[in-house]
């Protein structure tokens, strides 16, 4: 049990140091091709290349004065960025990177924990990440704040509903709640094949949960100044910066791992394939930021109700029904 305890303890010490230094890093990678998207100079002064730029960022936000509003509601105000950050990270502890490898003649499985009802799981986590944004709003004593927290919490419960239904047709596909056992069966050909209809409405949903434009309703800086976290400074501002980088790597990851095939790939280098294939996403969810205009807020809350929540459930009946006929 101490051996066990000790290797959940270095991989998730692992993880941690790779997604705090991927999403560091995404900050950057974001800015530069957005620049060469509009045709303009990126961040290229701190370092060769501008590489030490997030570094720089980092530095100046833990440096920053500490404020804090009046009649805030102390607690929950602190609490918010910090239930963020780890419905963020939590959500790796179930993702599998791999089969299993040999280290010093130990056998060691490529994932944190191996959950039977692995989907349930995710689903029940991702869904606590509207707390760190309703309870921002609400203890920020500020009403664009609060007013920020509200569309989030109605965005992110409508989208999750069509999110859910799409990742069904998975459960039935694979026959299976594990993740482990869903990426296998996925060796032969991927479930983004088989069922395109239900990755591109995960893929919309996962925009949405995200925050991420066209859906950054939330914090719409021309409406609401900063949203949700107008009143946040220094490293709390940080944090929910941070959590909105590990997010959209861990839909990524879940993309990847649900739709399209986890770590298989034509050579045996599964972390390699695994990598690349949540890089390819990551690049999508720039190019969109990029490219398309913010939702007008009616235009999202109906996009998600009269469109997806329809068109999931049709594509989940008739995929039970191949399935069973």
């Amino acid at each position: 049990m101490l051996l066990v305890a000790v290797e959940v303890l270095i991989k998730g010490i692992i993880v941690i140091m790779v997604l705090m230094g991927a999403a560091a890093y995404m900050t950057f990678l974001e800015r530069v091709l957005m620049a060469r998207m509009q045709l303009r100079w990126g961040p290229n002064r701190v370092g060769p290349f501008g590489l030490l730029q997030p570094i720089a960022d980092g530095l100046k936000l833990l440096c920053k004065e500490r404020f804090q509003p009046k009649n805030i509601e102390p607690f929950t105000y602190w609490l918010a960025p910090s239930i963020s950050v780890f419905t963020a990270l939590f959500v790796f502890v179930l993702i599998p990177f791999g089969g299993t490898v040999e280290i010093w003649g130990h056998q060691v499985a490529l994932r944190i924990a191996d959950v039977n009802a692995g989907i349930v799981f995710l689903l029940g986590i991702s869904s606590l990440a509207v707390y760190g944004v309703v309870l921002a709003g609400w203890s920020s004593n500020n009403r664009y704040s609060l007013l920020g927290g509200l569309r989030g919490t109605a965005q992110l419960i409508s989208y999750e509903i069509p999110m859910g239904i799409s990742l069904l047709t998975v459960i039935l596909a694979a026959g299976t709640l594990s993740l482990t056992e869903i990426v296998d069966a996925q060796k032969n050909h991927w479930f983004l094949w088989t069922n395109p209809i239900a990755f591109l409405i995960y893929l919309v949903t996962a925009f949405a949960e995200t925050n991420r434009s066209p859906f950054d309703l939330p914090e719409a800086e021309q409406e609401l100044t900063a949203g949700y976290h107008t009143e946040y400074g220094g490293m709390k501002f940080a944090m929910f910066f941070l959590a909105e980088y590990i997010n959209i790597l861990a839909v990524s990851s879940i993309a990847v791992t649900l739709f399209l095939g986890g770590w298989h790939g034509p050579w045996d280098i599964p972390v390699v394939w695994f990598a690349l294939k949540v890089a390819a996403l990551v690049f999508l969810f720039f190019w969109v930021r990029a490219t398309m205009a913010r939702f007008r807020y009616d235009q999202l809350m109906s996009f998600g109700w009269k469109v997806l929540v329809p068109i999931a459930t049709l594509n989940l009946i008739v995929t039970a029904y191949f399935i069973l006929v």
